[in-house]
C-alpha cells in the first residue's frame, strides 16, 4: 500500500453553474476531458501549458432543453475521427456532439423520461438507461432495441468488450446482462438503487449502490466480493488501467481510493454530493459534485497544485458544514465526545473520521496517513438523529422535522414537516395531494421520512425503495414485468400418424435448392463463386402432407374425444373436403367454401391434447389464396394470431408449438398473411424466440424457418428495429439451437438481415454474431452450413 503516492488537488475548475453531473475522458485533445452540469451545457476541458496546472474550456455544448445528467463518449471513427460526445437529459433526448461544434449534429428522441446513464461500445453503437425503466441500444441514429424487463429507474448501464454483452442496474435494486436483446441473467444482492456499474474486464465488472456498497461480479453471476467504506449512498465508479484498482465518489462527500481490493485514501470534499468521476489517461482522477466545482487529483508531484492552494482547498473543506442527519457520521451525543487532546493520538488508517467537542460546537476531523496528522473536514450543525428538543417552525405551527424535499430536480423544492408522532405513510399521502404530485410516489416519500428520523417512527416501517429525493429526484417509479416460467411436455402421441414425421420434415417443395435436403449443390465451382444461400426473399413454407394418415388421426381423436367436443360426421367430411381441396395437385378439386374455412376456424379451439391434426390441417389451408385471405384479414387475422401465439406458450404441448410455428411459416405464402404477420411482428418473434429453449429440433427448425421468412421481408426495407429484433432472435436461437438444419437456416436469415445494409451489418457487428457463429465455418455435414456460414462472416467483416 505505502508504495503509491496520495492522491492531492492538483486544480478547481469553477466550470458550472449548478451540480456537474458526468465527466468523461476524451479520446482528443489527449488529456482532456468533457463535464456535462444541470446548468444545462457540457464543456470540454484541456490541460493548459501555465503554471497553474489547470484546464481550459476549450467547447462549450448545448442541446438540452433541461439539466444535462450523463455523459460519455463515442469512439473515433472514419466517418468522426476525433470521436463524438454523446449526453443524456432530464428532457428524455441524448444530444450528439462533434468537438467542433456547440450544437448537436443530431438528437435521439426514443425514451419517455430522463436520460440519467450512457454507455459507448464498438462500432458505435451507444446504449442509454432512463427513468422510464427501459434500456435503448442506438446505431446510425436509430434506437435498435429496447431493453425492458426492470421494474423501476435505470441508473447505470454499461457496454462489455466482447460478445455483445450489456449490463443495466436499477432503483429495482438488480443487475441484468442482456444479450442480442434478451435478458440472459439478474444479479441480486444489492439492497437498494443500483446507482453506476464499472466493466474490468470480459468477465468482470464492478456496481455500486445506494446501500452504501461497492461489489464486484463475474458475467456468470457471481458476487466475489463486496467492499464497505463509504457511509452513503455511492454514485459513481471509475477503474484503472491495470483492472484491478478503482475509484467511487458519492452522497458522503467523499472520493475514495481502492488498491488491492482496500480503500487505501478518503479525498473529502466541502461539497455534500460527490456525483461522478472519471480517470484521464495519466492516472489523475477528475471529480464533479453538487457545488458546480470539477475538481482534479494527482499523485504526480509535479502536477500537484501550489502549497497556497493545497492550504486554501484544506481551508475551504474546514469551513464545510456537516448535517448529521445525512447519516455520514452516526449519532452524536455531544456530552460523549472528546476534545481537542483526543487529535493527539495518530489515527489507524487513511479516511478514519473523528469527532471532537470543542466548547458547544462540533468539529469533524480525518486522519491523512501522507500527511500523519488530523485534517479538519468541517463543523458539525444540527442536532443528531436522536436530538429532537429543537422544534421547527413552519406556516406558524412547531414540527420536530420540516424537509426541503426536491421532487421535480431543479425546480423549486417543497416543505414537508413531520413529527414524530405522526405516521409517515399518512405523512406521505397528505404532502402528495398537497402538491398534487403522483400517489406512485407514496412509498417513497414515507420510506424517507423513515429514513431520516431513524429511532422516532411511529407506524409501520416498510422496506425502503429507491430513494429519490437526497439530491435531487433520482427516481421515477414505472412497472414492468417480461418473466415466463418454461416447461416442456412431451409428444408421445399413438398410431401412425406424428405431424412433423418423416424422411425430411423441415424440406419445403419448389423452393431454392440449399432447403429441399441433400446433394442440391454439387459443384464446388459454383459454390466458391456465388452466393447462392443469401439474400433469401421468397418465403420457406412447410408442405409435407399425408391426408389420409391426418384425416385418420383426425377421426380417431374424435371417437374419444368428450361429448361436448365431438365433431360431427358432417363437419368431419368437411374438414376432409377442405383438406383434400388445399392439397389437391390438379386444379379440379372445387376451392374451399367459407362454411369449411369457418368449420376448421372452430375446430382448431379443440382441447389441447387432441388439437393437433386440426392444425395440420390449418397449417396446409393457410396456404390456399382464399384461406390465407379469410383468415388472415383484419380482424379474424389478428384472431387468427393470438390463437397460434396461445398454443405457442412455453408451458404449453410440443406438437402444437410446432404445428403453430409451421402455420405462421405458411402465412407467409399470401399476400394478407405477409401483411398480418408483418404488422404482429413484435409480438410474434418475441413469443417464438421463447421456444429455443425448448428441446426438439422440428420446432427449432420451425422457429428458425419463421425469423427466415421475416428476414426475407425486411431485406431492402429500412425497418431497422424489425431487423434488429431478427438479429437479436437469431442470435439467441443459436445459443440453444443444435440441430443442423435450423442452424442452417438460422444462418441464412442473419446474412438476408445484414445484405445490402450497412447499418444492419454494424449492429450485427456489435452484438457479437461474428464470434458466436465462427465455430459452424468449419461444418462439412451438410456443407451448406460451412459454405453460408464462411459467407456471412466475409460480410460482416
Amino acid at each position: 500500500m505505502a508504495s503509491f503516492n496520495s492522491y492531492k488537488l492538483r486544480c478547481s475548475i469553477p466550470g458550472h453553474e449548478m451540480d456537474v453531473r458526468g465527466v468523461a475522458a476524451t479520446v482528443f485533445p489527449e488529456g482532456a476531458f468533457v463535464s456535462v452540469s444541470r446548468d444545462r451545457t457540457g464543456r470540454v476541458w484541456v490541460p493548459n501549458s501555465s503554471s497553474d496546472k489547470g484546464f481550459t474550456e476549450m467547447h462549450s455544448m448545448s442541446g438540452h432543453s433541461n439539466f444535462v445528467s450523463c455523459v460519455c463518449i463515442i469512439a473515433p471513427s472514419e466517418t468522426y475521427p476525433r470521436g463524438l460526445v454523446a449526453t443524456g437529459g432530464n428532457d428524455n433526448n441524448i444530444c450528439v456532439f462533434s468537438l467542433d461544434r456547440p450544437q448537436p449534429l443530431f438528437t435521439l428522441k426514443g425514451h419517455k423520461n430522463t436520460v440519467c446513464t450512457l454507455s459507448s461500445g464498438k462500432f458505435g453503437t451507444l446504449l442509454s438507461g432512463s427513468w422510464d425503466t427501459t434500456a435503448k441500444v442506438w446505431l446510425n441514429e436509430k434506437c435498435m432495441m429496447t431493453l425492458q424487463g426492470h421494474t423501476a429507474a435505470v441508473w447505470a448501464v454499461a457496454i462489455l468488450p466482447e460478445q455483445g454483452l450489456m449490463l443495466s442496474g436499477s432503483a429495482d435494486k438488480t443487475i441484468k446482462l442482456w444479450k442480442a436483446g434478451r435478458c440472459e441473467k439478474t444479479f441480486t444482492g444489492h439492497e437498494d438503487c443500483v446507482r453506476d456499474l464499472a466493466v474490468i474486464s470480459n468477465t468482470e465488472f464492478f456496481s455500486c449502490s445506494n446501500d452504501t456498497s461497492i461489489r464486484r461480479w463475474l458475467v456468470t453471476g457471481e458476487c466475489v466480493q463486496v467492499y464497505y467504506s463509504h457511509t452513503n449512498f455511492i454514485y459513481s465508479l471509475a477503474v484503472f488501467p491495470n483492472s484491478q484498482d478503482f475509484i467511487s465518489t458519492g452522497e458522503d462527500r467523499s472520493l475514495r481510493i481502492w488498491r488491492q481490493g482496500e480503500c487505501s485514501q478518503t479525498i473529502r470534499l466541502p461539497a455534500q454530493s460527490v456525483w461522478c468521476c472519471c480517470i484521464l489517461p495519466n492516472g489523475d482522477i477528475v471529480v464533479g459534485a453538487s457545488d458546480g466545482i470539477i475538481r482534479v487529483f494527482t499523485e504526480a508531484e509535479d502536477r500537484m497544485a501550489s502549497a497556497e492552494d493545497l492550504q486554501a482547498f484544506e481551508d475551504e473543506l474546514s469551513k464545510a458544514t456537516i448535517d448529521p442527519k445525512t447519516g455520514d457520521l452516526g449519532d452524536i451525543k455531544l456530552e460523549d465526545l472528546p476534545g481537542k487532546e483526543h487529535l493527539n493520538e495518530p489515527g489507524n488508517r487513511d479516511g478514519q473520521t473523528r469527532l471532537i467537542k470543542d466548547g458547544q460546537k462540533v468539529e469533524a476531523y480525518q486522519w491523512s496517513v501522507s500527511d500523519g496528522r488530523w485534517m479538519k473536514i468541517g463543523d458539525v450543525v444540527g442536532g443528531s438523529n436522536q436530538q429532537t428538543s429543537k422544534s421547527v417552525m413552519y406556516e406558524g405551527k412547531e414540527y420536530d422535522y420540516v424537509f426541503s424535499i426536491d421532487v421535480n430536480e431543479g425546480g423549486p423544492s417543497m416543505k414537508l414537516p413531520y413529527n414524530v408522532t405522526d405516521d409517515p405513510w399518512l405523512t406521505a399521502h397528505n404532502f402528495l395531494q398537497k402538491n398534487d404530485l403522483s400517489p406512485m410516489f407514496l412509498d417513497q416519500v414515507a420510506n424517507f421520512i423513515i429514513e431520516n428520523t431513524k429511532g422516532h417512527v411511529v407506524g409501520p416501517a416498510q422496506p425502503a425503495g429507491g430513494d429519490p429525493f437526497t439530491g435531487g429526484a433520482r427516481y421515477i417509479p414505472g412497472s414492468s414485468s417480461d418473466t415466463a416460467g418454461f416447461g416442456a411436455d412431451p409428444f408421445t402421441g399413438t398410431g401412425r400418424y406424428i405431424p412433423g414425421s418423416g424422411p425430411n420434415p423441415g424440406a419445403p417443395v419448389g423452393v431454392a435448392d440449399p432447403f429441399t435436403g441433400g446433394g442440391a449443390y454439387s459443384s464446388a465451382a459454383l459454390r466458391q463463386t456465388t452466393n447462392i444461400y443469401f439474400p433469401k426473399t421468397d418465403g420457406v413454407t412447410f408442405e409435407q402432407a399425408n391426408s389420409s394418415q391426418i384425416i385418420a388421426k383426425l377421426k380417431e381423436l374424435n371417437g374419444g374425444a368428450p361429448q361436448e367436443h365431438k365433431l360431427s360426421e358432417e363437419v368431419l367430411e368437411s374438414l376432409e373436403r377442405l383438406l383434400l381441396s388445399v392439397c389437391g395437385l390438379n386444379s379440379s378439386e372445387p376451392a374451399p367454401t367459407i362454411q369449411q374455412i369457418n368449420l376448421l376456424w372452430k375446430a382448431s379451439h379443440w382441447p389441447e391434447d387432441i388439437v393437433f391434426p386440426v392444425l395440420d390441417i390449418m397449417r396446409l389451408a393457410v396456404r390456399h389464396p382464399q384461406v390465407n385471405e379469410s383468415l388472415c384479414g383484419d380482424a379474424e387475422g389478428v384472431q387468427l394470431c393470438n390463437h397460434l401465439l396461445n398454443l405457442m406458450r412455453p408451458e404449453g404441448r410440443p406438437a402444437n408449438q410446432m404445428l403453430a410455428l409451421r402455420t405462421l411459416c405458411n402465412c407467409f405464402s399470401g399476400r394478407h398473411g405477409r401483411a398480418l404477420l408483418m404488422a404482429q411482428r413484435e409480438t410474434v418473434l418475441s413469443r417464438a424466440a421463447d421456444l429455443a429453449t425448448v428441446c426438439n429440433k422440428n420446432i427449432h427448425i420451425a422457429l428458425a424457418t419463421l425469423v427466415l421468412n421475416y428476414a426475407g421481408c425486411l431485406h431492402l426495407q429500412p425497418d431497422l428495429e424489425a431487423k434488429a429484433q431478427c438479429l437479436s432472435v437469431a442470435s439467441r436461437a443459436l445459443e440453444t439451437v443444435q440441430d443442423k438444419e435450423a442452424v442452417f437456416r438460422l444462418l441464412v436469415a442473419l446474412g438476408t438481415t445484414v445484405a445490402s445494409d450497412q447499418t444492419a451489418q454494424d449492429l450485427a457487428r456489435s452484438l457479437g454474431v461474428s464470434s458466436q457463429i465462427s465455430k459452424y465455418s468449419s461444418v462439412s455435414d451438410p456443407s451448406k452450413v460451412g459454405e453460408c456460414c464462411q459467407l456471412l462472416l466475409k460480410e460482416l467483416q
